[in-house]
């Protein structure tokens, strides 16, 4: 009977789609099954054993609920619909099925525990997100519990967050400070168990510095008549994009030492890589710009590096090299000096995106793969990879030395793609649509082109454009004008012959930029 009922509601789709104009048809099967299948379940405190299961999952249309108890009753949802069901304690496995819209099913089954005793032995486990100072992952297990509500202690009339055991909430705090969480067991029967934690949430100044964050407090320690302090970019360019900058002014008569410095919560990380790049303005040119880093406990362990900057009144990047530095001391402090050894005459100096660096160039549009001193890091995923190469096919409109190899590995994911992320946001303030040359072994090959947040992957923008040769170059538009902006974009997707599976063949681009 449910073999019958997915066809006939395949069935329904076909003749839905037959009414539309052949070019909107979707390729349904290159969709995907149902995927990430779950399900919260909820039990009324009052011993009666009513428990509220509630699933959820990617690329779902219909569920269906067994309950597992016995019984061969089961219930149809829709999305964001939830199922009651009444059990006797015990444990059972509910089983969900997820059909997503062409009648691919994916099935999942969990366990529910249904008890009237009080939760025993809960043990909570909460840990800071790496490089989110703001965030925490809580979990929790316990036995005779049906599920965990917790509350992270925010906000005073707090609505608490349900999961399940096995699941890890992630909570992003609004300001620094420090929270109680609580975490409650909860059974069939009117006891729980319960668990508290404080946790602190702090904000350390850590390199790299962008004078951006509005959660940050950029504190400078100023001296010998310099006073720094956090501003709007006065002069907003290709070359600094940046809405926030510091300022750096020496007041008239000041000292030909003067400077300012912030603090950092850490020492500076030169493991990897021993140059600091920086982004200076200046009113003009062949000053000296010094940049020290210090130990805050002992400012005698110090190592100093000067430079000339080479242009007036415009944003210039700084890459000063300090791999003479003795990296058995800890550097915690970051001083600058402008137009260091010469008394100050009341000028104002900018700086800006302070950061560790190995030299190489920034990634930033439009993007050619021909600059040595940028690392192009391709991130493949779904068995796609990419790599720059020497141009296979140097002819109009594209006889540029190098551009990227994409190849869909035999057998790859539908969805199998490559990304590499852009210095700095993509700004899209002017120009909102992209320009990409790509070559193809086929025409008509849809090539998907997609942005996303750097932080959150779910916040995205994307658009697909199929070529129109084979074997040859060609430059393809994708039309970005009525995307939600709102949001930044850091990181570039893209996509071959999205929704098909790989062959092995492949693919190249070249040559993106934005354009009007």
């Amino acid at each position: 009977m449910r073999i019958l009922k997915y066809q006939l509601f395949l069935f329904l789709l076909i003749g839905l789609f037959s009414c539309t104009e052949e070019d909107t048809v979707p390729e349904l099967e290159g969709i995907p099954a149902p995927s990430n299948i779950s399900a919260l379940f909820t039990i009324a405190s009052d011993n009666s054993g009513d428990v509220t299961i509630l699933p959820d999952g990617q690329g779902v249309t219909q569920y269906t609920v067994f309950f597992g108890d016995g019984s061969e009753e089961s219930v149809e949802l829709q999305p964001g619909e939830s199922a009651e069901h009444t059990y006797t304690e015990g444990t059972y496995t509910v089983a969900i099925d997820a059909m997503g819209v062409n009648g691919k099913v994916t099935s999942y089954t969990q366990d529910l525990t249904v008890a009237f005793e009080a939760p025993q032995n809960l043990e909570v486990t909460i840990v800071p997100v790496p490089g989110d100072p703001f965030s925490i992952d809580v979990a929790a297990t316990a036995e005779l519990e049906t599920f965990f509500e917790v509350f992270f202690g925010e906000t005073p009339d707090e609505e608490p967050v349900a999961f399940m055991e096995g699941e890890t909430i992630r909570h992003t705090y609004s300001a620094t400070g420090e929270y109680v969480v609580r975490v409650v067991a909860r059974s069939g029967g009117t006891g729980s168990a319960e668990a508290t934690d404080t946790v602190t949430i702090a904000n350390p100044l850590l390199l790299p510095i962008d004078f951006e964050d509005p959660t940050q407090e950029y504190v400078f320690s100023n001296f010998g008549g310099a006073t720094s302090t956090v501003i709007d970019n006065p002069d907003m360019s290709a070359a600094n994009p940046s809405s926030r900058v510091a300022q750096l002014n020496k007041m008239d008569g000041s000292e030909v030492w003067a400077g300012s410095f912030l603090e950092l919560g850490e020492p500076v990380d030169f493991a990897s890589a021993q140059k600091i790049a920086i982004k200076t303005w200046a009113p003009e040119a062949g000053i000296d710009i010094l940049l020290k880093v210090e130990n805050a406990a002992n400012p005698d362990l110090f190592h100093e590096v000067i430079m000339q900057n080479t242009v007036a009144n415009e944003w210039e990047e700084l890459v000063f090299d300090f791999s003479e530095a003795d990296f058995a001391n800890d550097y915690n402090r970051v001083v600058v000096f402008f137009k260091f050894g010469t008394a100050g005459a009341g000028e104002d100096y900018y700086f800006d995106d302070i950061e560790v660096t190995d030299g190489s160039a920034e990634l930033v549009f439009p993007v050619d793969f021909e600059n040595a001193n940028i690392n192009y890091s391709f991130e493949g995923f779904g068995s796609a990879g990419a790599s720059v190469v020497a141009n296979p096919d140097m002819t109009a409109p594209n006889e540029s030395a190098n551009v990227v190899e994409f190849i869909k590995a035999e057998g790859s994911e539908t969805w199998g793609g490559v990304f590499f992320d852009m210095s700095n946001p993509i700004d899209f303030s002017t120009q909102k649509k992209v320009r990409m040359k790509v070559w193809a072994p086929a025409a008509d090959v849809q090539v998907l082109l997609k942005f996303e947040n750097l932080g959150n992957g779910d916040i995205f923008i994307e658009r697909p454009v199929q070529n129109t040769v084979a074997n040859q170059w060609e430059e393809l538009e994708f039309d970005f004008t009525d995307a939600d902006f709102s949001n930044e974009y850091q990181r570039v997707v893209l996509f071959f012959d999205f929704g098909n599976a790989g062959t092995g063949e492949a693919y190249y681009f070249d040559d993106i930029q934005l354009v009007e």
